[in-house]
């Protein structure tokens, strides 16, 4: 039983680390889309009454999270094409995520975590595949993003720093490739 139980996981690693390597040959091409998750951050969510301008009422990478995103940018620089643009949610754990990983992003609020409201929803989503969809440079375009925002564009999940490679197909994105970090 034990044997059958490490078999299984040393498949699982296998299966992981070639779709990581088949992520980072897209990625090397350049002109590719990446949905990246923010770095480890504890919690599941933020407090009832956070305020997007005060980093202290939101949640924030941990120290791990933020040695996480340094990683993310040290392999995105050896591994990837120039990243060309990093958009980011106005989170504060997005914003960090993107400042140690690639240095400098703009804010997108269209990548904050999806409204409640239908209508506003789907507007917000709309823009994000307009973003995507419109995106013709020659290196990479990186969006630092939530789980919920990625799960709403793909119908797929993503751990927390896992780059996401997607294309844009009319109304939705499809996922091209992943990248995962530990």
């Amino acid at each position: 039983m034990l044997r059958i139980a490490a078999v299984m996981i040393m498949c699982a690693f296998a299966v992981e680390a070639g779709a990581t390597e088949a992520g980072w040959a897209l990625l090397r091409e350049g002109e590719h889309v990446v949905l990246l998750r923010h770095a480890m951050a504890p919690g599941a969510a933020d407090p009832a009454r956070f305020d997007l301008e005060k980093c202290s009422t939101q949640r924030n990478l941990s120290e791990r999270g933020k040695q996480q995103a340094r990683k993310v940018g040290a392999l995105f620089a050896a591994r990837a094409a120039p990243t060309e643009r990093v958009l980011t949610s106005r989170y504060c754990r997005t914003k960090e995520t993107a400042r140690l990983a690639f240095g400098d992003a703009e804010e997108f609020p269209p990548l904050d975590p999806p409204a409640a409201d239908e209508a506003e929803r789907k507007a917000q989503l709309s823009r994000v595949i307009e973003e995507v969809g419109a995106y013709s440079g020659s290196g990479n375009l990186v969006l630092v993003t939530h789980l919920e925002t990625i799960q709403a564009l793909t119908g797929q999940t993503a751990r927390e720093g896992e780059a996401v490679i997607v294309g844009s197909d009319g109304d939705r994105l499809h996922v091209l490739g992943r990248i995962i970090f530990n």
